[in-house]
């Protein structure tokens, strides 16, 4: 008898499909108790509107930073493509469209950000 049932708790606890329903059946009242623990919403609510307000704050200053990338990889760009004409390689318009591309990208970012988070200059 006792041979039996070890055998029967051998093949149990090597069952993929046993394991998966335990961690599914875990996982979901982990979840419902955390959905109904919380009952009052109010300091949820509270933390993301003061997260908002603190990343508004940093909107102006990463708009300047996105410029002054764009302008450093201007300049790192004219420098490689004037490199590159007087050593007269075959991809300097490639070179130039990338680097046109990467500026016009970061000035785009730049201009985008603010209408992304609602703020206004």
């Amino acid at each position: 008898m006792y041979q039996k049932l070890k055998k029967m708790m051998k093949g149990l606890r090597s069952s993929e499909r046993l394991k998966m329903l335990s961690l599914m059946l875990f996982v979901g009242t982990m979840a419902a108790m955390a959905q109904n623990a919380a009952g009052d919403y109010s300091a949820g609510t509270t933390a993301l509107s003061t997260v908002t307000e603190e990343i508004a704050k940093y909107i102006p200053y990463v708009v300047k930073l996105c410029y002054a990338i764009a302008g450093i990889v201007a300049v790192v760009g004219a420098i490689s493509v004037y490199i590159k004409m007087n050593n007269e390689e075959q991809d300097v318009k490639k070179s130039i469209m990338m680097i046109v591309g990467a500026c016009i990208f970061l000035v785009a970012a730049a201009q985008a950000l603010p209408m992304f988070f609602g703020v206004t200059n």
